[in-house]
């Protein structure tokens, strides 16, 4: 199969195209025609199957040469596999357990054969089901700290670090999604943005907002030249899988070297979306306790992610940034922990920058979040977009001037019960 051209799998030829492939054959186990097989995908861009036999089961995920969310109009390189299977082999070395085991890649045929997870499910259809799941925010706060630190100059060896980074850095194409999706398009009359048409009014004063249009693109800037570490690059509630006992990040085809504060941003922004999202899910009762369930998964996935990074900085800072032999071996612990508070406030403001840009995007852009999308009530929907919106603007704006999660947080609730800022201001 490796030989051949590229041909996407379907229900039909996978048994038969797959069944040779050892490490599949094993873990799946029987005839290869017996095998029961799925196709699941419901993302923007892969294919997806289940592939369950007499003695396992199966992921099978192969990148398509076009964007599935719109079509061959769009292509794609099918490379960006080569990046989603390299990332998932650093992130499990540097947080073991973190994502789905990797059985089996096939260049030629952009595909990677992973474990099934089950009984998990995407964190976000949990989230709009009210699930209150208690073990995501210290789960994704440790995956974020041991990935971002052991994937930098903070603790690799220059060399490694440097031929890592050439290698991501040919992911251009997905770079490029970013780039342009995230921090450019929301912001003007881009043709393939959308929005609930009673965002109108809003949406105009958004993109008239020149404070707002420099912060979204100085925050481009800082994600295109500020290659400190392998980011996930698309770490959003759309990209874990949980149980109440397991949570794990799949889809890392977006890896490249960037900002540390990416990841982090994009994580929270999506816990701050389904936030704002709660009252337009609703019909089954209230749902204050899970707003405020998010609220604090927010605050202890930002606590157990400083209090990690500061254990790997005290224990592991083995590269070539903040030397020990200037710190510690000149019995300055003071002065290594100095740094390390600069290290993290750039982190906490950066972080806020990334997650404001991201709430507007989802709302703004082209690929939005069904956690506002399930929202039938077209009125209740814009409703809680509009909240979000506000927030986002004044966190990406006001990022330097802002202290603490309680802070921001206290500022969501106001938004949230109609209490922010009123028409017509927008922070």
């Amino acid at each position: 199969m490796t030989d051949d051209a590229f041909q996407a799998l379907t229900v039909e030829t996978l048994p038969r195209r797959l069944g040779a492939v050892a490490a599949v054959a094993e873990k799946v186990g029987g005839a290869p025609q017996g095998w029961k097989v799925r196709e699941v995908g419901d993302g923007n861009l892969n294919l997806v199957f289940i592939v369950e036999g007499e003695t396992g089961s199966l992921v099978i995920k192969q990148a398509l040469p076009y964007v599935r969310l719109v079509g061959d109009s769009w292509p794609l390189p099918l490379k960006r596999s080569f990046f989603e299977y390299h990332a998932l082999t650093r992130q499990e070395a540097r947080a073991p357990g973190a994502v789905p085991k990797v059985f089996h890649f096939d260049e030629a045929q952009a595909l990677i054969a992973m474990e099934y997870l089950s009984p998990h499910i995407i964190l976000r259809r949990a989230l709009i089901q009210g699930q209150e799941l208690p073990r995501i925010a210290r789960d994704l706060g440790l995956f974020m700290a041991r990935t971002l630190f052991r994937g930098s100059d903070l603790c690799m060896k220059a060399r490694e670090r440097k031929a890592d980074l050439a290698l991501f850095a040919d992911n251009v194409e997905l770079c490029d999604i970013t780039e342009n999706l995230v921090f450019t398009d929301p912001y003007f009359g881009a043709p393939m943005n959308r929005h609930t048409p009673q965002l109108d009014p809003l949406v105009a004063e958004l993109r008239a907002d020149r404070d707002l249009r420099v912060e979204a693109q100085r925050m481009k800037h800082l994600f295109a030249a500020n290659a400190e570490t392998l980011v996930h690059g698309d770490l959003h509630t759309g990209s874990v899988m949980v149980t109440a006992q397991d949570t794990r990040v799949i889809d890392p085809e977006f890896a490249f070297y960037g900002p540390m504060a990416f990841d982090v941003g994009m994580l929270l922004a999506n816990f701050w979306m389904a936030f704002f999202a709660q009252r337009g899910h609703e019909t089954g009762g209230s749902r204050a306790g899970m707003r405020a369930y998010l609220l604090n998964v927010i605050e202890e996935t930002w606590r157990v992610f400083r209090e990690e990074f500061s254990a790997l900085w005290r224990t592991e800072r083995t590269g070539m940034l903040y030397h020990r032999s200037l710190y510690e071996e000149q019995n300055d612990t003071l002065g290594a922990e100095q740094a390390l508070g600069h290290v993290l406030h750039g982190v906490w403001e950066d972080m806020l920058g990334f997650a404001g840009v991201e709430i507007h995007r989802r709302i703004l852009g082209l690929a939005h979040n069904a956690d506002f999308e399930d929202i039938e009530d077209v009125a209740l929907r814009a409703q809680c977009e509009a909240a979000a919106l506000r927030f986002g603007r004044h966190i990406a704006v006001n990022r330097r001037h802002v202290t603490s999660l309680g802070e921001i947080n206290q500022l969501a609730q106001l938004l949230d019960e109609g209490r922010g800022a009123p028409a017509g201001r927008l922070s």
